[in-house]
């Protein structure tokens, strides 16, 4: 969790990550833009890249591409993010999602 932190922080930079959440095999997490002429693909794969030259496991691998949703309410970020918070739960890996260790926040974001 460390590393994929540091690369958003400080190499990651064109989309900056907000609050996020690691799954087993996926991740969650908002982010916004902050460089134009980066696509959100293009910087997805990106930080990926990063993170497995950094992560130094051979068997890591990251699932093919992304999935992405622009969040265009408050409301609809609240929904999204309390989504993202069960998700352990849901997995039924935790009973509550302030018991999973691996979420965090890189910037702060506000509406």
């Amino acid at each position: 969790m460390r590393i994929l932190h540091a690369v958003w922080l400080n190499e990651a930079t064109a989309w900056l990550v907000g609050d996020y959440l690691l799954m087993p095999d996926h991740a969650h997490f908002f982010c916004g833009l902050r460089d134009s002429s980066f696509a959100v693909e293009r910087w997805v794969a990106f930080w990926k890249d990063r993170f497995a030259k950094s992560h130094c496991e051979e068997t890591w691998m990251w699932q093919r591409g992304a999935f992405h949703h622009r969040v265009r309410s408050i409301q609809e970020y609240r929904e999204k993010w309390t989504y993202m918070m069960e998700n352990p739960v849901r997995k039924g890996l935790v009973t509550q999602w302030e018991e999973w260790p691996w979420r965090g926040r890189v910037h702060d974001f506000s509406w």
